[in-house]
């Protein structure tokens, strides 16, 4: 679509993280992180709200349901709910890590997931940065395409919700210590 020439940063972005893609996969792999049921698009719209109460009666969108890991559904729910941006912003500067929500989320999701392997519960963090660069990479890769899967309002909607997520990405790096102290 000759659209790449126009998003090196961006790609060398991701180039630079290559690595830690796997990471979470590799523990999986060799037994140090279980398979659980997952959601797999875990974010606020998909969980239906009493419209008196605003307390949530149920998740919804059930179609992604699959093995998976707890990382990766804790991880997207902070991509999406802890974001200090919002998700197709046109000034990528805005996007960062709300810390307080991101305590709130990590409150929550430890009350109902009473359960979680000490290396899950040690490995939060990564599902929530590496959730973000995969987004972030798929609103990329759609934009490079020509976007034919995430649905657009405007031009340039998809490369603006990448480098929003690719900020939220760098600020996650920037706050890790704290992310981690949270736990």
């Amino acid at each position: 679509m000759d659209r790449a020439a126009k998003v090196q940063r961006e790609i060398e972005f991701v180039r630079q993280r290559k690595a830690d893609c796997r990471y979470l996969f590799d523990l999986q792999q060799r037994g140090e992180l279980p398979l659980r049921v997952t959601h797999n698009d875990t974010k606020l719209n998909n969980v239906l709200l009493d419209e008196r109460t605003m307390k949530g009666l149920c998740v919804i969108d059930l179609d992604t349901v699959m093995p998976g890991l707890s990382v990766y559904d804790f991880g997207d729910s902070i991509r999406f709910g802890a974001n200090l941006a919002a998700e197709d912003e046109t000034d990528a500067t805005k996007a960062g890590l709300d810390l307080e929500m991101y305590r709130a989320y990590l409150r929550g999701y430890l009350e109902t997931c009473p359960s979680l392997t000490p290396e899950e519960l040690k490995r939060l963090p990564d599902g929530a940065r590496l959730m973000t660069l995969e987004c972030g990479l798929r609103f990329l890769t759609d934009y490079l395409q020509g976007d034919p899967y995430f649905a657009t309002s405007r031009p340039g909607q998809n490369l603006d919700r990448c480098r929003t997520q690719m900020g939220l990405v760098q600020d996650m790096e920037n706050k890790w210590d704290a992310m981690a102290a949270a736990l």
